[in-house]
């Protein structure tokens, strides 16, 4: 969700922190802006609603000579995306310059109480009270003056704070929001995430809830939640900013989604061989899995449709309930759990607040906790008892590409494995699996050709009053999926339904400009989908087919893409990939801003 980057050192603190937040632009935003602090301690501040263009053009009347800075981009929760509410914020005075990332959830009560002691607020955000009760704590040292604030505040936080009496110092603090810190030679650094500093150190500290970092130019003082110093935890980052660029092409998704075929193969090196599939990370709960009599997946958007396929075939294999259920739901309704219960959270940024909460829900039932996520660091990989990477490389368009593709084989290799613990596959039916799971990025590859087609039969169908995105069995997933590539990127309203509830309703719909895009797989329910095709097509609807496995396709669809034939829960997963493409050439006649769509953010670290 919302970007922070901080500096302290002798570069141009302007332009390393803008560098930062173009970085970080992914993870969606609407407004953006900066302060410096100068020698002196002047904090001086520029914020602007909209893009960053619009920040970078005001730049020029901040003062040079600053030796410290942090700045933001927000994504609006309290209060509309304007210049006033953009990051950015002061106490009255102009002393305290804070930015933030999270929600406050007492702020109205902490509004209250300071206006009533004589503050005035200007905004119409929930950041600007925790300037004004450091103001108030304030006695000549601003570390102390923030860890007095930080009991007072309910909610979440990732907070970064600068004083205008010591302008050499940042305070940084986090409670389930993601914050690390860049350590350098004589500089130091602040990111919500890593990439957005990577260019300059690769030495990072990933703060935990409660902690609180002094930063100075000269190394950095961790507290944790009681106040205790601790020493730091330096994580070398293997990976580089590179992977922020584009790299040619006009969009990260096309990059992304060009670079499938690599990150499949990389969730499936060291686990899947030609005799089967064993992930060496479920080792260390193994007692836990061997006792495990029912199954919990949480997820949110993507994950969440990305875990549906794999989850049947877990209930199927292991002959226990398994049940996928959106995170957000989950924490506030969760199932009996307990030391017999498996908990799965699914995630590619791995600090998804709802996700978070669900994992915490069920770690204080005694439940075994397995983490599958994309990236390492996060605080999901810190929660849980294990934990499987996805390895699909930093994405950076808002939309999932490889982090769903990926998901959905990870979940897919987890149950498998799930079940040759439990002696519920055979070795042959292992080595059957594995033969054509190594097969995957060919047939990635050869959906990214077949998609080829879909620039034509997307402008054929582009201004049609809808879509509706149907399958049945493994491929309602990726139809779930498919819908909400759509409304993500070209801002189309569209349904992901399995076919058979079509004529419970949504058939009164279907029309000449209502088509309908169908994941037909060669499945034991194939002739059933078929049947709901021909209903739609009585209806003059158009039908657009992804085909696995179908040569036969005249009588039910108007247009088609074939990928390869491939058993139905494989099938599923490369279907999605000219659905993403769809999805794509659809944006681009929209003139949608595809990396970054509208109200979006990569990360959702608030409720």
């Amino acid at each position: 969700m919302c970007g922070i980057v901080g500096y302290i050192g002798s570069r141009d603190v302007s332009t390393t922190l803008i560098e930062g937040l173009r970085l970080l632009e992914y993870r969606g935003y609407d407004s953006a802006g900066i302060a410096v602090a100068a020698t002196g301690g002047e904090i001086s501040m520029r914020k602007r609603a909209g893009r960053l263009a619009n920040l970078e053009g005001v730049l020029g009347e901040l003062p040079t000579g600053s030796i410290a800075g942090i700045a933001h981009t927000r994504w609006a929760t309290h209060g509309a995306p304007t210049d006033l509410n953009a990051h950015p914020h002061m106490d009255e005075h102009g002393e305290i310059a804070i930015i933030h990332n999270g929600i406050i959830e007492n702020y109205a009560e902490l509004q209250r109480e300071l206006t009533a002691k004589g503050h005035t607020l200007s905004s119409d955000v929930d950041t600007e009270v925790i300037a004004h009760l450091i103001e108030d704590a304030y006695q000549g040292d601003i570390r102390l003056a923030v860890a007095a604030v930080l009991p007072r505040l309910h909610g979440q936080w990732a907070l970064v704070v600068m004083h205008r009496g010591e302008p050499g110092r940042i305070i940084a603090a986090r409670r389930e929001a993601p914050l690390a810190v860049g350590l350098g030679e004589g500089e130091q650094f602040l990111a919500s995430d890593p990439v957005a500093i990577l260019e300059h150190t690769n030495k990072i500290v990933f703060l935990r809830d409660g902690d609180l970092a002094d930063l100075q130019r000269g190394g950095i003082t961790l507290y944790d939640a009681a106040g205790a110093k601790f020493a730091p935890k330096v994580e070398t980052i293997t990976w580089d900013g590179a992977a922020a660029r584009k790299e040619g092409y006009d969009h990260f998704m096309r990059k992304e989604m060009d670079e499938q075929p690599r990150a499949l193969s990389a969730a499936m090196l060291g686990r899947v061989s030609v005799d089967g599939v064993a992930i060496s990370e479920l080792d260390a709960i193994a007692p836990a899995l061997a006792a495990a009599r029912s199954i919990e997946v949480v997820a949110c958007g993507s994950a969440y449709y990305a875990s549906l396929t794999a989850a049947t075939l877990a209930e199927r294999l292991l002959r226990v309930p398994v049940r996928v259920t959106v995170a957000s739901e989950f924490r506030y309704d969760p199932p009996a759990l307990g030391p017999t219960s498996l908990v799965i959270a699914v995630s590619q940024s791995g600090e998804t607040a709802d996700t978070l909460g669900a994992v915490r829900t069920a770690k204080a039932a005694g439940a075994t906790v397995l983490a599958i996520v994309n990236a390492a660091g996060s605080s999901l990989t810190r929660e849980a008892d294990a934990v499987v990477l996805l390895q699909a490389g930093t994405e950076i368009s808002v939309a999932a590409t490889k982090s769903y593709t990926s998901q959905a084989l990870v979940t897919l290799l987890v149950t498998l494995d799930l079940a040759r613990r439990a002696g519920a596959l055979t070795a042959e039916d292992l080595r059957s699996w594995s033969t054509e799971l190594l097969t995957i990025p060919a047939m990635a590859s050869a959906a990214l050709d077949s998609s080829d087609a879909l620039p034509a039969i997307a402008k054929k169908y582009f201004g049609s009053s809808g879509f509706m995105f149907v399958s049945r069995g493994a491929g309602i997933a990726t139809a779930f999926e498919g819908a909400l590539k759509l409304k993500e990127l070209a801002y189309i309203h569209a349904e992901g339904i399995a076919a058979g509830e079509m004529k419970h309703g949504p058939i009164s719909l279907l029309g000449a400009d209502h088509p309908v895009v169908a994941v037909v797989l060669n499945s034991s329910v194939l002739p059933k989908l078929v049947s709901n095709l021909m209903e739609s097509r009585a209806r003059s609807a158009p039908v657009i087919a992804i085909l696995s496995g179908v040569d036969d396709w005249s009588t039910f669809a108007t247009d088609a893409v074939v990928i390869p034939a491939a058993r139905p829960e494989i099938a599923a997963l490369i279907a999605t990939i000219p659905l993403q493409r769809f999805s794509y050439e659809m944006a681009l006649l929209a003139g949608a801003d595809i990396d970054q769509p509208k109200n979006l953010a990569k990360s959702v670290t608030v409720e």
